[in-house]
């Protein structure tokens, strides 16, 4: 088995990146271009392929796109779906901080408390004061959400990107995603649904409009959501959480008469109906249709007969060799045959067929 490097990040390839929001041509050469915040979500990526199956899936048309602030190109479709249905990996798909992003990279990484490449307390609020947060991104940090989901739909083994910069969303996303986390401990995928929720908030007399992310466990119920992990198909299929108990019930019952067709013995046999008689799935007075197959085998297996083939297995065949000599002791002591199952059958009888 080989080795791990034990600091390294283990996570799935990066896909592509789920955004609301795009930006369009300024009329001015001279300046940037003009931000629009998107009613709908928009899918990117370096693949062409990917964006391809997003657009013939979600709607929208392929184009291809350079980002801010580099000069490679992607493609992106701004689609025509107000909602996603996705699925969070295990472990905590949620990373947050507050940054600072300039030409050079990201300037500074904070908790809130500590900021990460100077680990001096938070230089923001140590400049601004506690209201620090709501002065423009220009002078300070920014609450970064970033969220990976998979999109199970789309092509692949990976994982998509959804990042907010919103301190409204940052707070929603944790909130939500903490309780999953809290019944699931991460040990289990979970079907989610992601939409765009336009908000508005009032500072100093003016109304600020904003969109928030919502992801919100898919679940027919909400106590299948806090109920603990969840099976791989479920997260796939939620509707399967939600099947009749009688279902479920005749889809887990053993297969009895394949498993007495293996016997060697028909006692072997009966052992077989008494666990069948135990869980429910006989009459326990043989009046019906599994308890006469197997009746049948233990028979059948007396006479020497193979209850997979109907041939006579004369190895098993209750009978002297060519020379007289019996492979098993043949005790007759009177018992019924094996079509008296439910006579014979019950607790305490240690009667032979």
């Amino acid at each position: 088995m080989g080795s791990r490097i034990m600091t390294m990040k283990r996570q799935a390839a990066e896909l592509g990146r789920i955004r609301t929001g795009y930006s369009r041509p300024n009329s001015d050469p001279n300046k940037r271009p003009i931000p629009v915040k998107s009613k709908t979500f928009v899918l990117s990526s370096h693949s062409r392929d990917y964006v391809a199956a997003a657009a013939e899936l979600y709607g929208g048309r392929v184009e291809e796109w350079t980002p801010q602030n580099t000069s490679i190109a992607q493609y992106r479709v701004i689609t025509e779906a107000t909602e996603l249905r996705a699925i969070l990996p295990t472990g905590d798909p949620l990373s947050q901080s507050y940054e600072m992003w300039s030409g050079g990279g990201c300037a500074r990484r904070c908790d809130g408390e500590i900021e990460q490449k100077t680990r001096k307390p938070c230089l923001c609020r140590a400049q601004y004061g506690d209201d620090w947060h709501l002065r423009p991104p220009t002078q300070v940090c920014r609450p970064t959400s970033r969220i990976s989901v998979m999109l199970p739909d789309l092509p692949d083994l990976g994982v998509w990107r959804l990042e907010s910069k919103s301190y409204y969303a940052a707070d929603a996303m944790a909130g939500g995603l903490d309780l999953v986390l809290e019944a699931s401990g991460g040990r289990s995928m979970m079907p989610v649904r992601m939409w765009i929720e336009q908000r508005t908030a009032v500072r100093d007399g003016k109304t600020k409009q904003f969109p928030v992310v919502m992801v919100v466990p898919s679940l027919p119920k909400l106590r299948h959501a806090l109920s603990g992990p969840i099976s791989t198909a479920a997260a796939l299929d939620p509707s399967t959480l939600e099947r009749p108990a009688i279902e479920a019930g005749q889809a887990a019952v053993p297969d009895y008469a394949d498993e007495a067709r293996a016997c060697r013995t028909a006692d072997e046999v009966r052992e077989v109906w008494r666990r069948a008689r135990a869980a429910g799935h006989v009459d326990p007075k043989g009046d019906d249709e599994l308890s006469r197959a197997l009746m049948q085998i233990a028979e059948d297996i007396t006479n020497g007969i193979d209850p997979r083939t109907g041939e006579v297995d004369d190895d098993n065949a209750v009978g002297p060799d060519d020379e007289g000599v019996y492979d098993v002791e043949v005790v007759d002591d009177g018992s019924e045959p094996p079509t008296a199952w439910p006579a014979v059958a019950q607790p305490g009888s240690g009667a032979r067929s």
